[in-house]
């Protein structure tokens, strides 16, 4: 069952219901400002950081799920409703929500009325911004009086939903009944008395008939929803002034329409900084300087400003986009590619993994892991914001090659609320620097210096941390020669060191067992993988005997998991505490495990001669895979399930069989998988494990997956779930990233390397033929392609007109165009 519609050439998913099987959002902002936005209008703002500099309030967990947003209520001759359907939900006769790439349109239509909002985080502003359209379609006047509405949050989210013994009575706003540029502005300032700077500002560009600042006197009191607001059902506004309790922003306007008439307002929710010296306006320190808001308000004083600031974002996103493009006649590929997936990876790098429905904003930052994943996914479309994050991440990394396992993008600085000691981070910063080089060219990051740990004085180049990156693994062996695993690796539930049995305890940040001697496989992959990439850097920079030693002890670990890393049929996952092995077939639960699968193919190990040497490990793993963590709706993370608690694996066992980590379908892992096909050569496979996750290509069973058909999610239920197929946790995943480097670098095979283009599609039968164009460092690559899809076949290169041996095209100079063709 669908809920809307893919509209190709207006980039934009339709939804034309407001009954969705969960709230359906879309992310508005790419620089500062940002905000979450459901297809009802549901969501929330902020200035940089989720959990810091919340503007407006949100409750996650809340009945009605998505209640609380941005709201206009109608008062069209008594007849009260909401555009957005939610909160009011008055039957709409006409609702589309159509979430393109940093905007949404949301419209409703009753009684004749079409209200029609278009929301959007201008380029280079720190605000939201309306323009809302109304339309009288009927053969009568109209009076209309329309309320907005938005509850502020008091800045810190935490804070804001815990200490209401203080909370509840510092709220604080102004009202400005005319502003300069013509319309009335409401000032959020609670703590700007005190210690903070900054202020947030809701305004609409037309004065207002009255205003609301007070939640419970706009509401009715402490007892009615915001389907039951008083001041839209009274028909006016009460010019309630907020002191303490729950402020918030509320204007009352009056709209006349003739028949066939359209009118159009502008709303706009922003944030403002003064410098110390000057946050006042008045000698007396008791009005806020609002010089700020005043230059925003008058910026988008009408709707052809939001015009032009919508153009000049669809412009934006199109330049963006055109780094690389196929055209196949595959519409689901082309979409996914071209736009949704790409725009997720954008998503991903403002967000990491903070703010989404599912994570709340409070208690997760910036990944270290997460953020060098996900720049493999973005790296190609802003490279210099990619230098930015690179070092960024750097600087939270501890002495000994360690790190925070996430930290705060306001202050950057590590957040040890969430700990360290994560085994596999480190090695995540080699990926995410080479990923960044071998896109760029650009190995004078290598020599910038960033700090350890964020403090003064411990300045090194780049250079530095990833020689403590690739010693901290040599230098934390275990028993076997495979790597400690420390508190986690990738999989942050896979916890071997923690026995925790105290409930509510967290598997992240609890003191470990010491003494055990548990090691990772799946770390030792990831080495040979990335210590290819780090020796690789040492030799350019002259290191010859660096990059020897280093590519010595990766060849040296190849044969560690050859020895202690198989266990006949598959890849084992670790071994705990005690030295016992995990993933392993004497084992009665959680025999196989997809990571070190992939991940172990993905870096060559038992790689033999090709799609039909079944005799070799690479085969043999990857067909173990398809028969046992094969399902309709994508690869289980590990089979069989878990159905009691071990204490010794860790938080894994304490997920319900088929769900999340205990086996559910982790879609973050899958394209290991998928990548690991073309390596060995059968495509086919690989494009069939990519379409099972693919959103757009689930979007007929969306009635299953629930989540958006736009936006990959980081888990969809198992096959011993009791909801299969159910998806949880859309837009903040690794998935999004790993899914973009599979199919564009690996199915679609065009791949940046050191010197040159690889040309090596791995996708079957599917296409016979597709055409991609690539700009790659400042030059321009137009690629199209042949494919047979057979096994095992690759491409042969003509380039410019010429054959060329082997799959690589070296780089051309800024401003050239390189036409390949590639047959298979």
């Amino acid at each position: 069952m669908q809920y809307g519609h893919f509209d190709d050439a207006a980039r934009e998913y339709v939804i034309n219901t407001p009954h969705t099987p969960y709230p359906w959002i879309n992310y508005l902002g790419s620089e500062q400002f940002f905000s979450l936005l459901s297809h009802l209008g549901g969501g929330y703002s902020f200035y940089r950081d989720a959990r810091m500099r919340r503007l407006t309030r949100y409750r996650y967990n809340n009945v009605p799920t998505d209640a609380g947003g941005r709201y206009l209520f109608v008062n069209d001759g008594g007849d009260v409703w909401t555009p957005t359907w939610l909160p009011v939900k008055a039957e709409l006769s006409h609702f589309e929500a159509r979430h393109g790439l940093g905007y949404s349109k949301i419209t409703g239509e009753r009684g004749g009325l079409r209200v029609e909002t278009t929301y959007l985080v201008p380029l280079g502003e720190n605000a939201e911004v309306h323009k809302v359209v109304l339309t009288n379609n009927t053969d009568r006047p109209k009076q209309v009086k329309l309320f907005s509405f938005v509850e502020f949050a008091l800045w810190n989210a935490n804070d804001d939903q815990t200490n209401y013994q203080r909370n509840l009575s510092i709220g604080e706003v102004e009202v400005e009944p005319l502003s300069p540029s013509g319309g009335t502005a409401i000032y959020h300032r609670t703590e700007y008395r005190e210690r903070r700077n900054h202020y947030a500002v809701f305004a609409v560009n037309e004065a207002a008939q009255g205003f609301d600042t007070d939640r419970e006197t706009f509401l009715g009191g402490p007892f009615n929803g915001f389907d039951e607001a008083a001041v839209p059902h009274r028909g006016e506004s009460a010019d309630s002034v907020a002191s303490g309790w729950y402020p918030i922003g509320s204007h009352g306007n009056v709209v006349e329409l003739a028949p066939g008439e359209s009118h159009a307002l502008v709303y706009v929710l922003g944030y403002l900084e003064n410098d110390v010296e000057a946050k006042w306006a008045d000698d007396a320190k008791q009005v806020v300087n609002k010089v700020g808001a005043h230059e925003l308000l008058a910026r988008f004083s009408s709707p052809a400003a939001v015009d032009d600031a919508l153009a000049a974002l669809r412009s934006y996103w199109t330049e963006l986009l055109s780094t690389f493009t196929v055209n196949s006649s595959d519409e689901k590929l082309d979409r996914m590619i071209n736009v949704w997936n790409q725009y997720q990876c954008m998503v991903t790098f403002n967000m990491s993994r903070s703010a989404s429905y599912f994570e709340t904003g409070i208690g997760r930052g910036m990944g270290f892991r997460d953020s060098n994943q996900d720049l493999l996914g973005f790296v190609h479309l802003v490279p210099d914001r990619a230098r930015e994050r690179i070092l960024d991440i750097a600087a939270t990394q501890l002495p000994d090659g360690s790190a925070y396992h996430q930290y705060q993008p306001l202050t950057k600085r590590g957040n040890n609320d969430i700990g360290s000691g994560f085994n596999d981070d480190p090695l995540w910063l080699i990926a995410g620097v080479a990923g960044y080089l071998k896109e760029t060219g650009d190995f004078s990051i290598l020599d910038a210096e960033a700090p350890f740990d964020n403090e003064p004085g411990t300045e090194a180049p780049l250079w530095e941390h990833l020689v403590r990156s690739f010693r901290f693994t040599t230098d934390n062996l275990g028993p076997h020669g495979l790597p400690l695993i420390g508190r986690a690796d990738w999989n942050d539930c896979l916890n071997l060191n923690c026995f925790s049995s105290e409930p509510g305890e967290s598997f992240q940040t609890t003191e470990n067992r010491a003494g055990g001697v548990a090691e990772s496989v799946f770390i030792a992959a990831q080495f040979i993988l990335y210590g290819a990439d780090f020796a690789e850097m040492a030799e350019r920079r002259g290191l010859a005997e660096v990059a020897a030693d280093a590519r010595a002890k990766v060849e040296a670990m190849r044969e560690v998991i050859v020895t202690h890393g198989w266990d006949g049929e598959w890849f084992r996952r670790a071994y705990d505490f005690f030295g016992n092995p995990v993933g392993t077939a004497a084992d009665t639960e959680g025999q196989i495990w997809i990571e070190p699968q992939g991940f172990a193919v993905m870096a060559g190990v038992g790689v033999g001669d090709g799609p039909g040497d079944n005799a070799s490990l690479a085969i043999t793993a990857l067909d173990s895979v398809r028969e046992m963590l094969g399902t309709p709706h994508g690869l289980v993370l590990q089979y069989p399930a878990y159905r009691s608690y071990r204490i010794e694996l860790g938080e894994v066992s304490t997920y319900p069989p088929g769900y999340k980590e205990n086996g559910g379908i982790f879609c973050h892992n899958n394209p290991w998988v998928i990548i690991a096909e073309t390596v060995v050569g059968r495509g086919d496979y690989a494009f069939e494990y990519y379409k099972r996750i693919a959103p757009a290509y689930r979007e007929e069973l969306s009635d299953v997956h629930k989540l958006e058909p736009y936006a990959y999610a980081q888990m969809i239920a198992g096959k011993e779930a009791v909801r299969a197929g159910e998806a949880k946790n859309s837009w903040l995943t690794g998935t999004a990233a790993w899914n973009f480097v599979a199919a564009s670098q690996y199915l679609l095979g065009v791949r940046p390397d050191y010197d040159a283009l690889v040309i090596d599609p791995q996708l079957g039968p599917d296409l016979p033929s597709f055409a991609i164009t690539r700009r790659l460092r400042g030059a321009t690559y137009e690629i199209s392609v042949t494919n047979s899809g057979r096994r095992g076949s690759r491409a042969t290169l003509v380039v410019d007109g010429v054959p060329v041996d082997g799959n690589k095209v070296p780089y051309a100079p800024a401003g050239a165009r390189v036409r390949i063709e590639a047959t298979l």
